[in-house]
C-alpha cells in the first residue's frame, strides 16, 4: 500500500511539474523595482503636536513621514531612472494616504509617475490599497482606474469591470496578475472573494497556456509576516491564506508581491504537491527604514536586494514647507536615515502610549477585572518610561524580585521596544534566544508579571483584598514586600507567571528572530524554470522538516519557561 501511495504521489508531482515547468524556457534576465505603501500627502505645515519632542513633535501613530512623502517618492523615482537595471516598477497599493476622500493626492502621484515614464520610457504598474478608494468616496474603483490608466490599465490584456484587477505582460516570459485584494466598503479588510480568487487561478492558467510565468501583485499579504498574523493582524492578510497559497502555488505562481503590513519580510509556503510560493511583503516607502526592493530574475534563479532612500531634496522641502525649523532641515540634510529612525521611534512611542491609555480602553469601573487590568496597564506604562539603569531603575527593581537585567545601551524599555519594532519593519530579524535584547525583553516581562501579582495578590487574591483595606485606611501597600519575602523563602518559581510566559515567549521570540530559511532583504531563490519532479520532492522533504523543527522549538520554549523557569538569579 505504501508503495502504491508513493507511486501515485510521484506521478501527481510529475504532472504538476510538467504543467508548471513546460513554458518560458528563455533565460533572459528581467529586473525591476518594487515599492509599496507610498502614502503620499501634499506637503503642508505639520501643525499637529503628537509628542513632546521638540524635533519630532509631528511623529504620527503610523510613524509615516507624511509631509516628506512627496520628496521621498521623488528620490525613489530618481534612483529608478538612473538605475539601468530597473526595467519597470511595481507598486502594490496605498499610493495616497487619504486617497479615498482626497482625489488630488492620486492626481499628484499620477503626475509624478507620468513624468518618470515620459523621461525614462520605463513602465510603472500599480494596484489599489485600502487607503486608495472606496464606494461613495471621491475616489471610486472607476475613478482609480481612470487616474492610473497609464500605469497598467492601458497595457492590460484583461481588466475586471467591477474592481481594479488586471493582467499585463512583463517582457517576453512573464505575466503580471494585479489583484484588487481590497474591500471598498471596509477600512482594511481584504476583499479576495471566491470570485476574485477564481479569476486569479483562471488568469494563471491562461498565462501558462500562453507560455508565460504568472506573477501576482496585490496589497494584502498572502502569508504570515508576523507570528500568527491571522490572529494578531487579521485585516492585513487574506482570508484562508494557506488554502489560497496552496491554490496559487499549484497553478504555477511562485512570486507574490504585497504591502499593507509595512514590513520588509519574505515568507514561503510549500504545497502538498511540492510547489513553493514566496510572498515578498515590502515595507512602506515613506516610513523607516525607507526601503524598496530590486529583483533580478532568470529562468534558473531569482535574486533580490533592498535599496534605501538615504537623502531627499531638503531645499525643495524647505521651500514647500517653510514651517520646518532650520534644525529639522539640517538634521534631514545631514543624515536622513537617522532622522527617519528617530521619527519612527517617536511615532511608535506615541501610538503605543495612546493605545495603552487606560481611559481609552473602554473598561467599565464595575467590571470584575477592572482593577486587575488597570494594575497591569499602570505597571506597564510606568516601566516603559522608567530608566533601565541607575538608582531606582528597572535593573535595581528587578534584583529585588530575583531577576537580573543585563547591561546594555538601551536607556529605557521604550528604546528597546521601538528598536525591536523597527527591526521588524526593516526585516531580517536576527536577535536569537541568547541575545541581550531577547533576554531583556523576557525578563522585563517577568518583572511586570511579578509586580502585577504583587498588586493583585497571590492565591485567591487575599493580598489584594488586604491592600484595598489598607489603602482605605491610608496605609501603603504591603504586597510588594510580601512578594519579595516569598521569593526569598520559596524561590523564584511562580506557576502562573511561568504558564503565561510559556505561552508568550515563543511569540515574542519569533517576533525578534526570523529563521524561516528565507532572508527578508537580500537573497537568492530558485527561478520559475527550476520546477521538476526532484525539486518538488526535495521541497516536500524540507517542508516536513521545517514543520517538525518548528513544533519541537515551540514545545521546548514552552517547557523551558513553563517548567524550568528562566534561570534567574534569586534574590540574596
Amino acid at each position: 500500500m505504501k508503495k502504491i501511495i508513493s507511486v501515485i504521489l510521484a506521478i501527481s508531482m510529475l504532472m504538476s511539474a510538467v504543467v508548471i515547468g513546460a513554458y518560458a524556457q528563455d533565460d533572459n534576465t528581467m529586473s525591476f523595482a518594487v515599492a509599496s505603501d507610498l502614502h503620499y500627502v501634499e506637503p503642508t505645515e505639520p501643525v499637529e503636536h503628537y509628542t513632546d519632542d521638540p524635533i519630532f513633535y509631528y511623529a504620527n501613530r503610523r510613524a509615516q513621514m507624511e509631509h516628506e512623502s512627496g520628496f521621498i517618492i521623488d528620490e525613489f523615482l530618481r534612483q529608478c531612472a538612473e538605475n539601468d537595471d530597473v526595467d519597470f516598477v511595481l507598486i502594490p497599493g496605498d499610493l495616497a494616504n487619504d486617497g479615498k476622500i482626497i482625489l488630488q493626492q492620486h492626481i499628484d502621484v499620477a503626475e509624478k509617475l507620468a513624468k518618470f515614464e515620459k523621461e525614462t520610457g520605463k513602465q510603472v504598474y500599480v494596484i489599489d490599497g485600502n487607503h486608495d478608494l472606496g464606494y461613495d468616496c471621491e475616489t471610486t474603483p472607476e475613478v482609480f482606474k481612470e487616474v492610473y490608466y497609464e500605469f497598467g490599465y492601458k497595457e492590460a490584456l484583461t481588466v475586471v469591470e467591477d474592481n481594479c484587477s488586471y493582467t499585463a505582460d512583463l517582457g517576453e516570459d512573464y505575466r503580471l496578475i494585479a489583484v484588487d485584494s481590497c474591500d471598498p466598503s471596509k477600512s482594511t479588510e481584504d476583499g479576495l472573494t471566491t470570485d476574485r480568487l477564481s479569476w486569479v487561478l483562471e488568469q494563471a492558467d491562461i498565462a501558462k497556456a500562453d507560455g508565460k510565468y504568472p506573477i501576482v501583485m496585490m496589497h494584502h499579504n498572502l502569508l504570515d509576516h508576523l507570528p500568527v498574523q491571522r490572529i494578531i493582524s487579521r485585516n492585513f492578510i487574506v482570508r484562508w491564506h494557506y488554502s489560497t497559497a496552496e491554490l496559487f502555488a499549484d497553478h504555477g505562481i511562485k512570486l507574490v508581491f504585497t504591502g499593507h503590513e509595512h514590513c520588509s519580510d519574505a515568507a514561503t509556503y510549500t504545497s502538498l504537491l511540492g510547489n513553493v510560493i514566496y510572498d515578498f511583503a515590502t515595507t512602506s516607502l515613506t516610513m523607516y527604514p525607507l526601503e524598496y526592493r530590486m529583483f533580478y530574475i532568470t529562468d534558473d534563479e531569482i535574486r533580490y536586494e533592498n535599496k534605501s532612500i538615504d537623502s531627499i531634496d531638503t531645499d525643495a522641502l524647505d521651500a514647500a514647507v517653510p514651517d520646518f525649523t532650520d534644525e529639522q532641515i539640517a538634521l534631514m540634510a545631514e543624515d536622513f536615515a537617522a532622522y527617519a529612525k528617530e521619527f519612527f521611534h517617536n511615532g511608535i512611542k506615541y501610538r503605543l502610549g495612546r493605545d495603552l491609555n487606560f481611559d481609552n480602553m473602554g473598561i467599565e469601573e464595575d467590571a470584575i477585572y477592572y482593577n486587575l487590568v488597570r494594575a497591569a496597564v499602570v505597571t506597564l506604562t510606568d516601566m516603559l518610561d522608567a530608566p533601565f539603569y541607575g538608582e531606582g531603575g528597572i535593573q535595581e527593581l528587578a534584583a529585588e524580585y530575583g531577576l537580573e537585567i543585563p547591561d546594555s545601551e538601551y536607556e529605557t524599555p521604550w528604546h528597546l521596544v521601538t528598536s525591536l519594532l523597527g527591526m521588524h519593519y526593516a526585516g531580517s530579524e536576527y536577535y536569537d534566544l541568547e541575545s541581550t535584547e531577547v533576554t531583556m525583553l523576557l525578563r522585563t516581562l517577568v518583572l511586570i508579571l511579578r509586580v502585577d501579582f504583587a498588586n493583585i495578590g497571590d492565591s485567591f487574591f487575599l493580598v489584594n483584598l488586604a491592600n484595598q483595606l489598607l489603602a482605605n485606611l491610608g496605609i501603603s501597600s504591603i504586597s510588594h514586600e510580601l512578594t519579595k519575602l516569598g521569593i526569598k523563602i520559596f524561590g523564584e518559581v511562580n506557576a502562573l507567571e511561568y504558564a503565561i510566559l510559556g505561552l508568550i515567549s515563543p511569540l515574542l521570540y519569533s517576533f525578534a528572530y526570523d529563521d524561516d530559511g528565507v532572508d527578508d532583504n537580500n537573497g537568492t531563490i530558485p527561478g520559475y524554470g527550476t520546477v521538476d519532479t526532484m525539486s518538488n520532492i526535495t521541497n516536500l522533504s524540507d517542508k516536513f522538516t521545517r514543520i517538525f523543527d518548528t513544533a519541537i522549538f515551540w514545545a521546548s520554549m514552552m517547557l523551558k519557561y513553563a517548567l524550568k523557569g528562566l534561570n534567574f538569579v534569586p534574590a540574596a
